[in-house]
């Protein structure tokens, strides 16, 4: 199968899959006699696979890893769940985190809901963030 076979099965972009095979993510295919890469089959699953891991919020280096489990012969699916784990610990960290800053935000909405132009002291920058 050709790039543009490929592309068009899996819905990624040749450039993305060329991207994708400079990463180590898919083997790089045989060649035809004229030089067109010629994928097997089996390649669209794994195509699948990384938009499906990336879009999950993997980054390329652990997707690759996961990957390589599977070349190895073995189920990555441990390695994988422990993946998940820890982004879904440090969505949820952020999560906080975000909740965290939207409180101090409201305050500060409030505070400047009081102040005006004249209001503000001419020592200060801006009093909404000094007091």
């Amino acid at each position: 199968m050709r790039i543009g076979e490929l592309a068009q099965a899996t819905a990624v972009s040749t450039k993305t899959i060329r991207f994708y095979e400079q990463s180590g993510l898919p083997p790089e295919p045989p060649r035809t006699a004229s030089g067109y890469r010629d994928y097997d089959p089996d390649t669209t699953h794994r195509l699948e696979f990384i938009r499906t891991a990336q879009a999950a919020g993997l980054p390329l280096h652990e997707i690759r890893d996961i990957l390589a489990i599977r070349d190895i012969g073995q189920a990555p699916c441990d390695h994988v769940g422990e993946l998940i784990d820890r982004h879904l610990s440090n969505v949820r960290r952020r999560i906080a985190d975000l909740h965290a800053a939207e409180q101090d935000l409201r305050q500060l909405q409030a505070r400047a809901a009081t102040y005006t132009a004249t209001s503000c002291a001419s020592t200060e920058v801006c009093g909404i963030f000094t007091h």
